[in-house]
């Protein structure tokens, strides 16, 4: 016969870790609602950016500009940036992204092409350095809800090392937030920069919401106006020179988006992994009561037939 006293403390810790998977949930929520905010108020720079890129592409041949970041070479050496988070309880996250990065070496490898890795997140530097990967620098406690000024201090690491030629491209490995319940992991070239990728092109950003008293996500196409600059303007500084300072920052812009997304795919696993590991607590209560009232009737049957048999004993 099952210990009553075991199911009732079983339920009780149940019940106590669903009410820690469903606070664990909500903070996520909180923190994608902030993301999301972040990403909006980033947008404006971002857009001026991109119009103000493209209507120089208008003025100039990016082609014939010599400019270093543009500058491809014989790839011998790649770098590859890994975005992963700092802690766990999210799923698969973690997860994929370190296996798409690591999919991406054995091809770099395959072709007989060098690589070395600058990860961003703790998860992905400790199953790297047990892999006794070759591993360039690592960056780990960064914000959950990324800055622009970590954004920075990235790139201009992956600045200097392509600068320097120590690698001849740098590839970033993160995760695309697609929705809540979906992210995949993307490899993107980040250096040298791709002159047909500086076109303005139709984006979208995430809202999170509530209906119902559910969460849901509301995508939202943003296309970015493309204007060109006046065939009368005059700069007082050469174009080339302009676009010398300012593809920079449209490096940082990129990889501050990456960082956005990264984070926002974490969240939105969070939630959903807590949101799953509370139904599953639920169910597990449900069962576990089913068993504790059996295991009670079976012993009130028992103890009545020991009255009973008692009871006959003494007539007797």
């Amino acid at each position: 016969m099952p210990n009553l006293k075991f199911i009732r403390d079983r339920i009780q810790s149940v019940k106590n870790t669903k009410k820690i998977t469903e606070a664990m949930r909500l903070v996520a929520a909180a923190k994608v609602r902030r993301a999301q905010e972040q990403v909006i108020a980033t947008r404006p720079f971002a857009d001026r950016l991109a119009q103000v890129l493209h209507g120089l592409q208008t003025r100039l041949r990016f082609e014939d500009a010599d400019l270093p970041l543009l500058k491809k070479r014989e790839v011998k050496t790649v770098g590859i940036l890994v975005i992963s988070g700092d802690r766990g309880l999210c799923g698969a996250y973690n997860t994929n992204v370190i296996r798409r990065a690591e999919m991406r070496a054995q091809e770099l490898k395959a072709e007989g092409i060098d690589y070395r890795f600058i990860l961003v997140g703790r998860k992905a530097v400790q199953y790297f350095q047990r892999r006794e990967q070759p591993i360039d620098k690592t960056y780990i406690n960064l914000e959950q809800i990324p800055t622009a000024g970590e954004a920075s201090t990235i790139a201009d690491h992956l600045l200097s090392l392509f600068l320097s030629e120590t690698v001849d491209r740098i590839e970033l490995v993160y995760t695309k937030f697609v929705s809540l319940i979906s992210s995949r992991p993307v490899v993107q070239t980040l250096l040298p920069l791709d002159p047909q990728g500086l076109e303005a092109s139709d984006d979208e950003i995430f809202r999170l919401t509530t209906r119902g008293g559910a969460f849901q996500v509301e995508r939202e196409k943003v296309t970015t106006p493309t204007q060109s600059l006046p065939q009368d303007m005059i700069f007082e500084q050469d174009p080339v020179q302009i676009l010398n300072a300012l593809l920079p920052l449209y490096l940082n812009n990129q990889l501050l988006r990456a960082l956005q997304e990264s984070a926002a795919s974490e969240l939105a696993a969070r939630m959903t992994a807590m949101n799953n590991a509370s139904d599953n607590a639920s169910d597990l209560i449900k069962s576990l009561s089913l068993s504790y009232n059996k295991a009670r009737q079976a012993a009130i049957t028992q103890e009545i037939l020991e009255v009973v048999g008692g009871a006959e004993a003494l007539a007797k």
